[in-house]
């Protein structure tokens, strides 16, 4: 039995999810306990910390804990896109059109130093914006209520808060999501969700770490042939309770 963390946020989760519905950990004889934390940061802090077996997050959050001394291998892909998309409260829309104008403006993220933070400074900076006279608030993976009303002026969400914000008369500016987005403003697509284990156990944990990725594999070549109604059947129901189900499949679809 092993223990796989990784963000609750609802694209995040489905590679896992899906693998684990369709049994593919199961053919690679693994029985696999998969753990929704507070943005990647927070599954990279329960690896490191060895409170998990591994951990599935964002390339940055990766990098940077690398870079503070974590002794972490990063050893399979699951994502090509970030997951986020920076959209404006639908009360700020006449006044934020550009990067530039969230100058000395609220903006929401899951954390400081998750990925959604780091794709934001980057953002700026490229823009020519001064990150030091943006307000960061920390709030966890969950925006949408905060934009929605208008407490902060802007965030990065993902879906289907993008597509909700969207629909209260909130706009994007950059969506990550959107593959002509990710080129234009980072040169390509993005290694983004992978998998990270601890590097003193990688040789004791090698065949596992094979058929952990095997298996992954196959449930990212089965999410291509799937319904959208089929994926959100193999999620958990508390993951989309109270939600739209047509809009989740819509989202899903896209």
């Amino acid at each position: 039995r092993l223990r796989l963390a990784f963000c609750g946020q609802l694209l995040c989760v489905v590679p896992y999810e899906v693998t684990e519905a369709a049994g593919f950990f199961a053919e690679e004889d693994l029985e696999v306990e998969l753990v929704y934390t507070r943005g990647g940061n927070a599954a990279m802090q329960a690896l490191v910390g060895g409170a998990v077996d591994y951990a599935g997050t964002a390339f940055d959050v990766a990098l940077q804990a690398f870079s503070q001394g974590a002794k972490i291998r990063r050893f399979a892909q699951t994502g090509r896109l970030p997951l986020f998309a920076l959209a404006v409260s639908p009360a700020m829309t006449d006044e934020i059109a550009a990067l530039k104008d969230l100058q000395h403006r609220t903006v929401g993220i899951s954390g400081l130093g998750n990925a959604d933070h780091t794709l934001l400074l980057y953002l700026l900076n490229k823009a020519g914006a001064d990150a030091a006279t943006v307000e960061f608030a920390q709030m966890g993976p969950n925006l949408y209520d905060a934009l929605r009303v208008g407490h902060v002026d802007a965030g990065m969400v993902q879906e289907p808060a993008l597509s909700l914000l969207e629909a209260e008369g909130g706009k994007t500016l950059v969506n990550f999501m959107d593959l002509r987005d990710t080129e234009t403003h980072l040169g390509g697509d993005y290694a983004f969700m992978g998998v990270s284990v601890r590097a003193e156990e990688r040789e004791e944990r090698l065949d596992e770490m094979r058929r952990l990725a095997r298996a992954l594999q196959k449930g990212l070549q089965h999410l291509q042939t799937m319904a959208p109604s089929e994926i959100l059947d193999a999620l958990p129901s508390e993951l989309i309770a109270g939600g739209d189900r047509a809009q989740l499949e819509g989202i899903l679809m896209r």
